[in-house]
């Protein structure tokens, strides 16, 4: 008898082992990634199959994996995707649709906070039809140095020249300001300057950052949810005067050269000691907290400042099963796991950022972290770019429209803004949307 349970033991283990998988998962290379990997290590100890990784670094991964999912590519069965897919990854047919399959395992979007399912997983906007699971939480912030803002020399310096405390500025103004007294100011013997914001032309970069301006002086894409009209929106007054500051910031307050820089000049320029203060996405405050050298009680965050609204920029991904894997049943079964809000717990942990209720409305969550409050704060007022099946050529358009104004300082806001009309207009109009 016990060699028979035994057999069968063995039996079941083989053919466990045989109808295991191979999965890989597409995603950007930073730190979210690194933790998405310890994390799913409990995944291949629960369910037998594999995980393997294609982490692509951020200036290449729009290219990369928009590229890979246009020729129908077999790399990826999972595919942790940009807000601004969500569009293409639907309507060109590169993301299975998950409403059955949530039905099917009780899988509730109400379960995860409205703006990212709305951002993430939607697709048409508003519409109960879905096509990733929030898998990654993000916004853009702030970072700054708490010790230097601290030291009553300074203290009192900026009390003297604004007549008021020197703290987390509030409004874009506010932040300016601070900007400007630190720029240039000698500090331990050295130079430094006031912040260091995007300026990249390449990808995204000078976009999300001129964005984090534009939506608090009321910027919008179009004149009413779900038209194309752009005329008044695009180029308000309001929408003029937050482009007009970005510039001024560039121009008042950077470190020299400053011209093409995004995620890891901002992050370099902070830790090496040049800036004040800094912006980035909230997925680098884990790591830049835990730095031994400006991290601790050397540095502290704050949302994005308000103007005439409060706004701020998204980020973050939903993860999504590529219509082209031979492994949905498999990749189903992760997202099964990932949406598990014990899961989604430890993911925090790690360094994630979840977006699944049972964290963000734990009454221990504002306090888990010195930036987790500003993270509610920023996802409740979060704005995004196009997500059409034309943003690749909707976001070159505005890139070069900011750059050529901000960076080369070619023409007036109202002509970038004008212009960037004229480029999407004829982008909607090809798509036989105007």
């Amino acid at each position: 008898m016990k060699s028979t349970l035994l057999w069968a033991a063995t039996a079941l283990t083989a053919a466990a082992h045989a109808q295991a998988e191979d999965l890989t998962l597409c995603w950007a290379a930073w730190d979210p990634a690194n933790a998405l990997v310890e994390l799913s290590k409990d995944y291949e100890a629960q369910s037998g199959n594999t995980m393997h990784f294609e982490f692509v670094p951020w200036p290449n991964f729009a290219d990369r994996m928009l590229n890979e999912l246009n020729s129908g590519g077999k790399l990826c069965d999972l595919l942790i995707g940009d807000s601004q897919w969500i569009g293409g990854g639907a309507e060109n047919g590169h993301y299975v649709k998950l409403n059955d399959f949530f039905d099917k395992e009780g899988i509730s979007m109400d379960d995860f906070a409205p703006a990212t399912v709305y951002a993430y997983s939607t697709w048409p906007k508003g519409t109960p039809n879905y096509y990733a699971l929030p898998a990654m939480g993000d916004a853009l912030g702030w970072f700054y140095r708490k010790d230097w803002f601290a030291r009553p020399d300074i203290q009192e310096a900026f009390q003297a020249e604004y007549g008021r405390p020197l703290e987390e500025p509030k409004t874009q103004d506010e932040l300016m300001e601070i900007a400007k007294f630190f720029q240039g100011r000698e500090i331990d013997g050295q130079t430094r300057y006031g912040v260091s914001i995007f300026t990249e032309r390449g990808s995204e970069g000078i976009t999300m950052g001129a964005t984090s301006a534009l939506y608090p002086f009321g910027f919008k894409y179009t004149t009413e949810p779900g038209s194309y009209e752009m005329e008044g929106a695009v180029n308000s007054p309001d929408a003029v005067k937050g482009l007009e500051f970005y510039k001024a910031l560039y121009e008042c307050c950077t470190p020299p050269g400053y011209t093409d820089a995004y995620m890891e000049q901002t992050l370099d320029a902070f830790k090496s000691g040049q800036v004040a203060m800094a912006m980035n996405w909230f997925a680098f405050f884990p790591g830049l907290y835990a730095d031994p050298n400006i991290g601790g009680e050397h540095i502290d965050f704050f949302v994005n400042p308000k103007e005439k609204v409060e706004a701020s920029v998204l980020g973050g991904q939903g993860i999504s099963v590529v219509a082209y894997s031979d492994k949905q049943d498999a990749a189903l079964d992760y997202i099964k796991w990932f949406a598990q809000p014990d899961v989604q717990k430890k993911w925090w942990s790690l360094g994630g950022y979840s977006c699944h209720n049972a964290v963000l409305n734990d009454p221990s969550f504002p306090e888990s972290t010195p930036f987790a409050a500003d993270f509610l704060v920023a996802m409740n007022g979060v704005q995004d770019f196009w997500q059409e099946p034309a943003y690749a050529e909707l976001l070159l358009a505005m890139q070069k429209r900011l750059h050529d104004y901000v960076v080369a300082d070619q023409g007036t806001a109202q002509e970038a803004l004008d212009q960037l009309i004229g480029d999407w207009t004829e982008t909607f109009q090809d798509e036989g949307k105007m």
